[in-house]
């Protein structure tokens, strides 16, 4: 049994286990980083329905999206209705610093908001991934995206995934309805795509991307993302970190961890500080984007197609 300690009413247990198999870090760690970075994360996590990913001693790491029977009363709650499993889920709100403990002593490592507050979509999301570990590929895709959202009079900010990739994050005004704002994303990756086909690609399945960076447009609606400053599940504990567009081509993702991310910040929010204010999105960028298929329905349609093709 590990030291135990209490912070803000929160039992700390076990703290000098090590977080999982390759995290060079301890439980103890999770939990520091945690709590030394809540002014940062709690308000990118508030009111927003969370879905979490723990790792438990001597298990694969999984997602929880339903709240444990166990969860403490004061951990506020929201319920949802979930099409694909036809029941409703019950998410945590992580809006104090109590609740983001009590996750962080559950060996909750990662921490994945929707895109949705109060049911308003606050901000499109693209996902940049890259066919193997070129970093240098995905930065260049990245000034696609930057490019094409200047065309269409929008401002992003980046940061790393904490794994191979980006995110590029752009917050748009609350009374943007969740179809267009969704239509807009495809219609950004289309058209960064446009820009250089030979780099960069929307083609949802793998096997059609020719070794190009992946732009995923769909983090959208009720999807989720990792959360700025959030850690990952991967080896050395990386950390999601929120970088300058003109630091995006200096960085490597694998040195902002559990163990160097405070440091690095600096008594700093990079990511409230670089977030530009909410936008309109423009009618042509929306109409554009109804006419591109849903990436997941298209490559569904298409996965039956070939299987039909080897079958014949």
């Amino acid at each position: 049994m590990g030291a135990d300690e209490v912070r803000d009413g929160v039992s700390l247990t076990n703290l000098d286990q090590p977080l999982f198999d390759g995290a060079q870090a301890t439980k103890r760690g999770l939990v520091d980083y945690l709590d030394a970075v809540r002014d940062r994360i709690i308000p990118v996590l508030a009111d927003r329905p969370l879905s979490v990913i723990r790792v438990l001693r001597g298990q694969q790491p999984f997602m929880q999206k339903n709240v444990p029977k166990y969860t403490p009363p004061w951990v506020r709650t929201v319920p949802l209705w979930a099409e694909t499993s036809q029941r409703e889920v019950h998410y945590a709100l992580c809006d104090d610093r109590r609740t983001l403990l009590w996750f962080a002593n559950q060996r909750a490592v990662e921490y994945h908001p929707t895109l949705i507050r109060d049911q308003r979509v606050t901000h499109l999301v693209l996902d940049l991934d890259p066919p193997n570990d070129d970093f240098r590929a995905v930065v260049d895709a990245a000034y696609l995206v930057r490019q094409a959202l200047a065309d269409a009079g929008l401002a992003g900010t980046v940061k790393t995934s904490g794994a191979k990739g980006v995110h590029i994050v752009v917050p748009i005004e609350a009374d943007t309805a969740i179809d267009d704002a969704a239509a807009a994303t495809r219609a950004i990756a289309a058209r960064a795509e446009r820009l250089d086909p030979a780099l960069a690609t929307t083609a949802y399945i793998r096997e059609d991307r020719g070794g190009k960076v992946f732009l995923d447009s769909t983090r959208a609606g009720g999807a989720t993302v990792v959360a700025a400053y959030s850690p990952r599940v991967r080896p050395g504990t990386p950390v999601s970190f929120p970088v300058a567009w003109e630091e995006l081509e200096r960085i490597t993702p694998s040195e902002f961890t559990l163990h160097t991310a405070i440091q690095l910040l600096n008594n700093r929010d990079p990511w409230a500080e670089g977030m530009p204010d909410p936008q309109r999105l423009s009618a042509e960028l929306v109409e554009e984007g109804h006419a591109i298929p849903v990436a997941r329905v298209q490559a569904m349609h298409e996965g039956k197609r070939r299987a039909r093709a080897r079958r014949d």
